[in-house]
């Protein structure tokens, strides 16, 4: 047993340290994902839509999310285990937030990355990690399966 959890273990260092060797080729350190995400939630308070809702949900705490917001970005990107949050069960709930402000949330995203100068394989790859988080997220707080039914669709509205 003793030699599984060492090996293990191995595996997982070889894991983030092969991620962080990946994240560094294209421009990304733990110094850019602290800059990207300031910049992105400084920019987010001040958006005409998203600002309002993450506002009311985050009113008095953004230093906590934006630490948590990095660790998230870290997690994903280095593959080091420091996010443990539930992104799914955080945004259930949340007054005011609908399908079209994850494109706004993207949009948002993609013009910080271009104006940070990011690499356009950094751009790439966030940008990618950022729309399938929105998908996912969007598929768990407004996807209704029954909409699906193939039953349903055959019908005649009116």
């Amino acid at each position: 047993m003793q030699d599984d959890l060492v090996g293990r273990a191995a595996h997982r260092a070889d894991i983030t340290a092969r991620a962080e060797r990946q994240m560094a080729a294209i421009g990304v350190d733990p110094a850019f994902i602290d800059r990207l995400v300031e910049t992105f939630y400084g920019r987010i308070q001040s958006h005409a839509n998203l600002g309002p809702v993450f506002e009311s949900r985050l009113s008095g705490r953004w230093p906590e999310h934006l630490t948590k917001m990095k660790a998230f970005w870290a997690s994903v990107g280095f593959k080091n285990g420091a996010y443990g949050g539930k992104p799914v069960q955080a945004h259930h709930g949340i007054a005011g937030v609908t399908e079209g402000l994850f494109i706004e949330w993207l949009v948002l995203f993609r013009q910080t990355l271009v104006d940070m100068e990011a690499t356009e394989e950094a751009q790439a790859w966030f940008m990618a990690t950022a729309e399938r988080i929105a998908r996912s997220l969007v598929l768990a707080l407004f996807y209704n399966p029954a909409l699906d039914d193939p039953a349903r669709r055959a019908q005649p509205s009116g």
